[in-house]
């Protein structure tokens, strides 16, 4: 007897018909509501009392470069503070086509069935052409998305450093003050530049691949310094010996490195993301590492140091965006980029004369 195909997000169409059993006074309801504008006051009420609709609608505020919207979003932000900061916040990294997709799905629906409110930041890298970008993670997550207890939220990454979006931060916040206990963040892939998310995470999880000539490139100075755990992938079906092996040199790669500030040895995990093998494991680790930082006061230090850290690139960022809005600096760059082209001038001497510029408005 043929197995009738279940219907799921990755076969659905625009062509398929809503099912007749959905009431469309409903349907006009919900639509209603998503187009509804809220004033910061509403957002923030419905969002800590848990509404995804409000979230989303919060952090796409905080992700609009609108300065209207600006304004509510730093309203909204503020008023969410003291509801914030009672989470654990996981960054999980890795190569293209690690699994990492996969992965948080099944770390996701694991922590859900154990009573956890689970947020998923997922960034999509950006074309450097079009700027656009799939935003398919709630396509690959399809059984996660389900959930009443799990939000996921694709993000494109645009130009930010190491594929983070930009306001990830502040919709860590939002998250948290929605309730959310667990938010896992899920970056483009492996690079210096993973020091971003490193930077916003309580915990960072490096997942690899065994077999596939990825051990040396894990056995990279910087990746691996900032890991607290390394988890071998695709650890399933005739993979399994290649995953040992690789397990095995990981280990010995750790041991080269100096001792962490937190006193956490990184260990070295192995897991079938596909299978759902591996995967208690892995938040049993968790849990020790958020112990043993939260007795000896490392948690909370770090926590004020990434603090310390985001209000500097904060300022950064700031600066930049008044020097480029500048109609003078517009106008001066455009002048000095031509130049550059007829090789009438260097581009340092191009970027001193307009910083030189700027100073003297």
């Amino acid at each position: 007897m043929t197995k009738k195909p279940t219907n799921s997000a990755l076969n659905q169409s625009e062509s398929t018909p809503s099912s007749p059993k959905i009431n469309p006074d409903s349907i006009s309801r919900i639509k209603a509501s998503r187009k509804k504008i809220y004033s910061h006051e509403e957002l923030f009420q419905k969002l800590i009392e848990g509404n995804k609709t409000a979230l989303g609608k919060g952090i796409t505020l905080v992700e609009s470069n609108q300065t209207n919207h600006q304004h509510r979003a730093e309203k909204l932000i503020e008023s969410c503070l003291p509801y914030a900061h009672k989470s654990i916040r996981i960054g999980i990294t890795g190569v293209p086509g690690v699994g990492k997709s996969t992965f948080i799905e099944a770390l996701g629906s694991f922590l859900v069935k154990q009573g956890k409110k689970v947020a998923v930041l997922a960034v999509d890298p950006s074309s450097t052409l079009s700027h656009g970008s799939i935003l398919g993670d709630k396509t690959r997550m399809e059984n996660l998305v389900t959930k009443e207890n799990a939000f996921i939220r694709p993000s494109p990454s645009g130009d930010s450093l190491g594929g983070v979006a930009r306001k990830t931060r502040e919709s860590i916040i939002l998250c948290e003050a929605a309730g959310f206990d667990v938010i896992l963040i899920e970056t483009v892939g492996v690079g210096q530049s993973e020091t971003t998310v490193h930077s916003m995470t309580d915990f960072f999880l490096l997942l690899k691949l065994a077999g596939a000539g990825d051990e040396l490139q894990g056995i990279k100075r910087g990746i691996i310094e900032m890991a607290d755990a390394i988890v071998i992938n695709k650890a399933d079906g005739e993979n399994q010996k290649a995953a040992r092996e690789a397990r095995l040199d990981f280990k010995r790669a750790l041991h080269l490195y100096p001792p962490k500030q937190s006193d956490w040895q990184p260990k070295v995990l192995l897991c079938s993301a596909l299978n759902k093998t591996g995967v208690d494991e892995i938040w049993e680790l968790i849990k020790e590492y958020q112990t043993l930082t939260s007795n000896n006061g490392y948690f909370e230090k770090n926590r004020h140091e990434q603090n310390k850290f985001w209000l500097v690139q904060t300022i950064n960022e700031h600066l930049k965006n008044r020097f480029y809005k500048n109609p003078v600096i517009k106008t001066a760059l455009h002048d000095q980029l031509y130049a550059i082209e007829n090789n009438e001038t260097t581009p340092f001497v191009a970027a001193n004369y307009l910083l030189q510029k700027y100073k003297n408005l």
